[in-house]
């Protein structure tokens, strides 16, 4: 039976607009989950309060003279303000910057960058409690305290989180701006539409009215029956591919529109990505767009109508793969994305029989980063033997290689020769956000994943930890990890804390590739001398250099 017609027997679209917490599972612990879960899916018609309350602080921003916004925040508190920004605000009134990293080069950028004086800092987490954004709080704190005197320095502040929390109790003793309260209902993946999205957006000037009337219109689309429902056919045509063994679900879009790939990468895999099941999204970096995939590939084309180039590339692929399109008029019809997506992969989740609201593995790389910084932690440890400055660390159930030659190339022909079919190979880089830094390992991807006839997936850490962490291990042992990390000496101090920004960098990566290897996953570890271009792009050409012994053999 496809899945459309599984759909329907479910009655799945009714009950998911009715939020019948029962679609996801009948036992206690999934009820309460789900129904504590379900507040998104009207926040577009329910928006009316909140864009009140921003358009004031928009106004007041303006009047004062803002020219900056920074978002300090992870995961589904920053990626959809991170498309947000990438897209339409390109042209908006003030700069906004998402700030998800916590590696020393890009947050020292930041604070060199930046006027406290004309900057709003949005401090936003769901619980209050993240260590990522805490931590950049404390550093950007005392920056703005010096330069303003601590009772101004709050006036530069807003924090954005749930009722109750800690950072709620902060925002009103440190002496915040103001606070925005987001709905408890609503997990931080499925929050874009919530204040996490939309107040970083109306601060720097977007206009969000016209995102929420976009996204008001594709709710009003989620009550139309399964066959003719925008979320139903995108969830039906995951599934189907899924059940078919194309579970490399590829998500090309409009140059304009990149970064929305990696707002429903999250989405898919830590909402799908449990229990030995999941879906793997592989986001296309590339503009040159491949001539074909393998056969465990399934695509979903975001396009701008305007977009002839990525037409004429979808008419080509032809019958390679699987394949859906969906049209946007405009960049703004990102907000009726939002909607479609949040929707289908919940629909997918219950096809699945897969509560798509909780990310039970997330938690293990939160605690393995806590043990690393209190030294308790039993990282893999590295080869005794660090050829040219590069330490290799063989963890999981990816042995060392018998043969005595280590070199990054060998290394690295040994991991993909440990691949099966219909394996992936994850490529995690704790590198800063710099473009030239991550050029070359962007470029060698499209190649290397042509060579090997293997999906690729580029992640920057500590990002995944919070999007795709919960696939790599929850999901199916069907990937490969090399895990890119650097010994660089940069470092900016945390007050408060006796560990700076590259103290918790490095540990964030120790505690993922201790909790991959703990889960029996194949794990390779790069550890560069420092983070410069030129050290990444060995293992670019290391990478290359390595697909290219497995093709010829």
């Amino acid at each position: 039976m496809d899945a459309m017609q599984r759909l329907v027997d479910l009655n799945a679209v009714a009950r998911l607009r009715a939020r019948d917490s029962s679609l996801f599972g009948d036992d206690a612990e999934s009820l309460e989950l789900a129904a504590s879960r379900l507040g998104w899916t009207d926040l577009a018609e329910r928006a009316s309060t909140l864009l009140t309350e921003l358009e004031r602080l928009a106004v007041d921003a303006a009047e004062d003279g803002v020219t900056d916004v920074v978002l300090l925040g992870m995961g589904g508190s920053s990626l959809a303000a991170l498309v947000l920004a990438e897209t339409l605000g390109q042209g908006s009134d003030r700069r906004l910057h998402v700030l998800d990293t916590t590696e020393p080069h890009t947050v020292g950028a930041a604070l060199a960058d930046l006027d406290p004086a004309k900057t709003l800092y949005v401090v936003s987490s769901k619980s209050g409690g993240t260590i990522e954004p805490n931590s950049l709080y404390a550093v950007f704190r005392e920056v703005a305290d010096i330069a303003l005197g601590a009772e101004q320095a709050g006036s530069r502040f807003i924090a954005i989180t749930d009722p109750g929390s800690s950072l709620e109790g902060l925002a009103g003793s440190a002496g915040f701006r103001t606070l925005v309260s987001a709905p408890p209902a609503v997990g931080g993946r499925f929050s874009a539409l919530s204040a996490f999205g939309l107040a970083p957006a109306a601060l720097a000037g977007i206009d969000v009215d016209e995102l929420v009337e976009r996204a008001a219109a594709m709710e009003a689309a989620m009550s139309v029956p399964a066959a003719e429902n925008p979320a139903a056919i995108l969830a039906a045509f995951i599934d189907d591919a899924l059940r078919a063994g194309k579970d490399k679900l590829t998500i090309v879009a409009s140059e304009p529109l990149r970064s929305f790939g990696l707002w429903a990468e999250q989405l898919v895999a830590e909402s799908l990505g449990k229990e030995g099941m999941g879906v793997v999204p592989v986001v296309e970096l590339s503009d040159d767009f491949p001539q074909g995939y393998g056969p465990d590939r399934a695509i979903v084309a975001v396009r701008l109508e305007d977009d002839q180039r990525l037409a004429e590339w979808l008419e080509r692929l032809g019958h390679h793969a699987p394949l859906l399109e969906l049209t946007l008029r405009d960049l703004y019809d990102i907000g009726a994305e939002w909607v479609r997506w949040e929707h289908a992969i919940a629909l997918v989740g219950a096809l699945m029989s897969v509560n798509p609201f909780g990310q039970p593995d997330v938690a293990s790389a939160k605690a393995a980063t806590s043990a690393a910084l209190d030294g308790t932690l039993e990282v893999p440890a590295a080869e005794t033997v660090c050829p040219d400055g590069v330490c290799l660390t063989f963890a999981g159930a990816l042995g060392a290689p018998t043969h005595a030659e280590r070199s990054a190339a060998t290394a690295l022909g040994h991991a993909i020769a440990s691949m099966r079919e219909s394996d992936y190979l994850a490529v995690l880089a704790y590198l800063p956000y710099r473009p030239d830094v991550l050029a070359p390992l962007e470029a060698a991807v499209p190649p290397v994943s042509a060579i090997l006839g293997s999906a690729i997936t580029l992640e920057l850490g500590p990002r995944y930890l919070h999007s795709t962490g919960q696939l790599h291990k929850g999901g199916p042992d069907n990937a490969v990890f090399i895990v890119v990390t650097t010994r660089d000496a940069a470092d900016v101090p945390v007050p408060g804390r006796p560990w700076g920004l590259r103290t918790l960098f490095r540990a964030q990566a120790e505690g993922d590739l201790a909790t991959l290897a703990s889960a029996g996953r194949r794990v390779l570890r790069i550890d560069l001398p420092d983070s410069s271009a030129e050290s990444v792009a060995l293992v670019a050409h290391a990478l290359e250099s390595a697909a290219g012994v497995v093709w010829e053999s």
